[in-house]
This record gives C-alpha cells, structure tokens and sequence, in this order.
C-alpha cells in the first residue's frame, strides 16, 4: 500500500488483538492486488458500556486506482456480529469481492456480450422457401425456411421483427438461427 494501514475504534477500547486480526487480513488483500493505495478500517460498537450484547458495525474503504471500494457491516437482527472478529471477517469478504470484481473488470476478463444482429423480414419466397431480412444497418441477408427456430415459416409475414445468427454462405451472408422476436413456440 502507498499509504499505511489505517485503523479506527469508536465508542470502544483499542484492541491490540483485533488490530492484528485487521493487519492480517488487510495484507491478503495487498496480496491480491498489490495496487492498493490506501485501506481504512473502522471498527465502532453500539452498545458502548455492555461487555456482553455489544454489536460492532465495520466500515473498509480501499482505494485504487480511479476508484474507492467501501464495504460497510451494520450488525445484524440475529446478532451475527455480536463477536467483532465475525464482523470483521464479513466486512474483509465483502471487500475482496468487489477487489476481485475490480481487478477483472480492469484486466478486461468480464464477459462481454455481441449484440446478436437483427432486423425485419423484408420479403418472402413461400415457393421457393426462403426470405429476405433487411438488418438494422440496412442490409439484406438470405434466410431458408429451415432457419427459422420454432416458428412454422408459412405463418411468417413480411416486418416480423427477428434475430439470427449470420454466417457466411456459397453466395454471400446468410442467416440461421432465425428468432421471431416477441413470439414463443408456435405450433404449426
């Protein structure tokens, strides 16, 4: 970390067991990421003169790069976090998380999803069972009646909206996996 660990105790005694326990996990997140440029932790009790019942909430605010990460754990209604390292541990599981889900979304690993290519049906030979899409960017792309997925081709009319897959045919491109759009399973 560029800048030093910084931890906080509110409405309770500074522990120097619970600062370890911090340290430790604080540096398996450096060690996931080594970018980290700063990390803060509070740790606040609610119930300030009870030695039994307390409720510790737990608060992490992690910078890096163009970004700030903050995991916040209130207690909760069945008193989970009536031990502060149970909260502690929720708090740090949190944070690696979004860690994790920082990292991969910064490496480029998160799975981005191709526009499947659309349009509208254009024209339709029933006698020569094949039809004509005219796609969202304005092309024409030849579909056979077999192309179409669960929807009987007789049944078809010109401006149906569909998505299909493209693919490169003998005499240009052509669609397959042709979906009517808005339409479910129609039985011919």
């Amino acid at each position: 970390m560029q800048l030093p660990l910084q931890v906080t105790f509110r409405k309770m005694e500074h522990s120097d067991a619970i600062e370890a326990s911090i340290k430790e996990k604080a540096a398996k997140l450096e060690r996931f990421y080594d970018h980290i440029m700063s990390c803060r932790v509070i740790v606040e009790s609610h119930h300030k003169h009870h030695h039994q019942g307390n409720l510790y909430h737990v608060r992490i605010d992690v910078k890096v790069p163009d970004q700030e990460l903050v995991a916040s754990r209130e207690p909760d209604q069945h008193h989970a976090h009536e031990d502060v390292y149970v909260a502690i541990r929720d708090a740090f599981d949190a944070i690696h998380r979004q860690l994790e889900h920082y990292v991969t979304s910064r490496r480029g690993d998160i799975k981005s999803h191709d526009v499947t290519p659309h349009g509208h049906i254009s024209q339709l030979v029933p006698e020569e069972n094949y039809g004509m899409i005219k796609t969202s960017d304005g092309r024409e792309i030849y579909f056979h009646r077999n192309s179409l997925i669960d929807y009987p081709f007789d049944q078809l009319a010109v401006g149906a909206n569909v998505h299909f897959s493209e693919e490169m045919g003998e005499k240009g491109p052509q669609a397959s996996s042709v979906h009517i759009e808005g339409k479910h399973h129609v039985v011919g």
